[in-house]
């Protein structure tokens, strides 16, 4: 295929989530030609969902299209299965059960369509478009309201052999630690690390330090954006937040270097915004759980993509992966 022909590919980008559903038109070099959503939750039904996107996404096409041909579609989905293009049991969803939702889109569309979670949605799109263009090793971490991840190894995403590998944010930190508010373990970087979990830690500690800031704010305001403001005004407390929180994932880091070796850990989702808060005590953390041999080799940094269209951009490079 020549490189004219690569620059006039476009691939559909759809990023399927409880509430709203993304999607975009993403040509070869990553940018986004159109884009626009629809509402997860209004179709209780998975064909009215696939028939709502078609509706809106072929006006799109006809747009853009001209020169350009649709090489297939890319789909980022809670559960769902690499290997059989199926979203199962995911429990955030109107659609129940095990769902052959590629094969759908593939009759609806008339072209491949590809699928995996979220997260590893977006370390193909960090590869593709973002921080680690040029990468073959490294470990991307979502930190959002739960904490995703996708384990990148020899320029390939490590899958299992099932399609459900690398969830780190599900690993345990902290054995009989924190029981998480829906898995049910106890100790789990996502208890702990994610926005989610920064808060339930903010009114832990501001209940044994009343004179933080953060006991200005009623409860159900105390979330990450709120510790941040308090971290930035110097609040001693919120600034622990941050740091008890780094701690966990710079020892949770250390254990993921130690399993694949990547070159770099890169950070990604709305937790970020704390920076350097959160950032220097996971280094800190990180470097020293590493034995020797891994220390003062691994980058820690923060994602390229912009934030609102990083799950459209990574959901479209899954109908690129190893085209690269």
């Amino acid at each position: 295929m020549s490189l004219l022909d690569l620059s006039r590919q476009i691939a559909i980008g759809i990023d399927i989530g409880g509430t709203n559903t993304k999607f975009g038109l993403v040509n070869h070099r990553g940018e986004i030609l159109a884009k626009g959503s629809i509402k997860t939750e209004d179709y209780k039904q998975v064909e009215d969902f696939i028939d709502a996107l078609y509706e809106n996404i072929t006006p799109l096409l006809e747009d853009v299209k001209g020169n350009n041909s649709l090489d297939g579609i890319g789909v980022g989905a809670p559960n769902a299965n690499y290997f059989k293009g199926t979203i199962e049991l995911a429990p955030n969803l109107p659609w129940k059960g095990v769902v052959p939702f590629a094969e759908l889109m593939t009759q609806k569309f008339g072209v491949r369509c590809k699928m995996t979670n979220d997260a590893n949605a977006a370390a193909l799109g960090e590869m593709m478009f973002g921080a680690a263009r040029g990468m073959k090793d490294f470990i991307m971490i979502t930190l959002g309201t739960g904490v995703g991840s996708g384990i990148i190894s020899g320029g390939n995403l490590i899958y299992g052999h099932d399609g459900f590998a690398g969830e780190l944010g599900h690993t345990i930190v902290k054995p009989g630690g924190r029981k998480h508010w829906s898995t049910g373990s106890e100790g789990s970087l996502e208890a702990y690390a994610s926005a989610t979990g920064i808060a339930i830690t903010a009114k832990k500690f501001r209940a044994e330090f009343p004179d933080s800031m953060l006991n200005q704010y009623p409860e159900d305001t105390i979330n990450s954006k709120t510790v941040f403001e308090c971290a930035e005004k110097g609040d001693p407390t919120a600034i622990e937040v941050f740091r008890y929180t780094g701690q966990k994932l710079g020892e949770a880091l250390a254990n993921f270097v130690m399993f694949s070796s990547p070159e770099a850990i890169l950070l990604f989702g709305g937790v970020i915004k704390a920076g350097d808060f959160l950032l220097k005590p996971a280094k800190l953390h990180m470097e020293r759980n590493l034995l020797p041999i891994f220390r003062s080799k691994v980058k820690l940094v923060f994602s390229e993509l912009d934030e609102a269209d990083a799950a459209i951009l990574g959901a479209s490079a899954l109908v690129w992966e190893n085209s690269k």
